[in-house]
């Protein structure tokens, strides 16, 4: 879920085309979590081969980082490491809800709701072990970078930019900022037409660009001021305070109010609370990567996807000629204003 920030933070909606020639560190497991909700058929099945497994997450991950390559983006791909230890709770809490809602999606099916199949079928969603090491398979075959994360995903992609060497971390959360991210680029993996969650209506969704100076300066408070928002409204790593949102958390941080009077005054335990500050602050990372982007091995895709998962020979085939295409127009060009 993230940190919701989305009522106070100013955001700027920007073109695919406007990305050209930029590198972008995209949060791999918030990327593959997505594709394996919104990719699925009108009964909310996930895609499937002929051995029964998940393809949802393949499908999404080729041919939307076919079309990122396509507008000119250098996408690099950040996976999760090991989890803090204080992340156990929400961990806990999330698996909890997959539980129910495969409970609920049970129910809608004996009764044959197909909106209710495919809210509840959304919500299962899960990332296994192999799921994961299949789509690291495939990036590398497209000749995309792929990162390993000792910890968050979001905090080595906010650290990448940070260092200036990709010009944004891509994320549907807000939580790169909190990690520092100079530039988070929101909705890359899923600009398009789109349909809202329970109902009938469909919306064009494109990509926003959010910078950690314009929101601090607007909102006249500091990166440290920003973490204690999080923690007062609840982040992947803390519960918040009930009744809290991000605009009374910003008045209270604004009067120099520390997350953890907030939850005393709520009858909350705090503890705890500085241990996430420090981890949002000074985040578990690494130095050690390396961002090659390079010609696509067209046999391994075409094993992976074509013999291995039954992907459609001339879809995948026609995707890497645009892949092909789209590095090649890419390796041409040079921004003038690269970091700016």
């Amino acid at each position: 879920m993230g940190v919701q920030l989305g009522d106070i933070v100013a955001k700027k909606e920007i073109s695919l085309d406007e990305l050209n020639g930029r590198e972008v560190a995209i949060d791999a497991f918030n990327a593959l979590y997505q594709f394996l909700s919104i990719i699925r058929q009108p009964d909310g099945t996930p895609l499937l081969d002929s051995k029964n497994r998940i393809t949802s997450h393949l499908s999404g991950l080729f041919y939307r980082t076919v079309k990122l390559v396509e507008y000119g983006v250098k996408p690099a791909y950040v996976f999760d490491g090991e989890p803090p230890e204080f992340k156990g709770k929400t961990l806990e809490e999330r698996k909890k809800a997959k539980q129910e809602a495969a409970e609920k999606l049970k129910q809608a099916q004996e009764r044959g709701d197909l909106e209710a199949i495919r809210k509840y079928a959304q919500a299962t969603s899960v990332l296994t072990d192999e799921m994961i090491k299949d789509s690291k398979a495939l990036l590398e075959a497209m000749g995309i970078p792929v990162v390993q994360a000792p910890s968050e995903g979001e905090a080595q992609a906010a650290f990448m930019c940070a260092e200036k060497k990709v010009w944004a971390a891509g994320s549907q959360d807000y939580d790169s900022l909190l990690f520092g991210s100079p530039r988070l680029l929101r909705n890359l993996t899923i600009t398009g037409k789109r349909k809202l969650p329970n109902k009938k209506v469909f919306v064009v969704v494109k990509p926003e660009l959010i910078s950690l100076e314009d929101v601090l300066k607007q909102l006249g408070i500091s990166r440290e001021e920003l973490v204690e928002i999080g923690l007062m409204i609840g982040t992947d790593f803390n519960e918040g305070v009930k009744g809290i949102g991000p605009k009374k958390a910003l008045e209270l941080v604004k009067k120099g109010v520390k997350a953890e009077q907030v939850y005393e005054e709520h009858g909350l335990d705090p503890e705890g609370l500085n241990q996430v500050r420090e981890f949002f602050l000074r985040p578990k990372v690494t130095k050690e990567y390396e961002l090659k982007w390079s010609k696509p091995d067209k046999d391994k895709v075409i094993e992976l996807l074509v013999e291995e998962h039954d992907f459609s020979r001339e879809r995948i085939e026609q995707g890497l000629v645009r892949l092909e295409e789209g590095f090649e127009r890419t390796s041409t060009q040079q921004r003038i204003d690269k970091w700016f």
